[in-house]
């Protein structure tokens, strides 16, 4: 991820996803999901678990996500100074 998705508003995003076992439906079993995302509308996350629904055979149970920034406003600040090292 680049310095201008950071600027863009990506945020590491991170996914409990619990899911029952295809084998034994009454079993839950737990995946954790991490990707850069866009918040609030996550659309990285929603391509993924149309993808589990369409693909995978354990039917999800619940979903719960959380997102952190990697940058805030107060992380970096522009300047036009030049340093040269020789």
């Amino acid at each position: 991820m680049t310095f201008a998705h950071q600027l863009q508003g990506y945020q590491l995003t991170t996914a409990e996803i619990i899911y029952r076992r295809p084998d034994h439906p009454t079993l839950l079993q737990e995946f954790i999901w991490q990707e850069l995302d866009l918040v609030p509308q996550f659309p990285v996350l929603t391509k993924f678990l149309r993808f589990w629904e369409a693909e995978l055979d354990g039917k999800l149970f619940s979903v719960r996500v959380s997102a952190s920034e990697l940058m805030r406003p107060t992380d970096y600040r522009w300047t036009d100074t030049t340093l040269q090292l020789q």
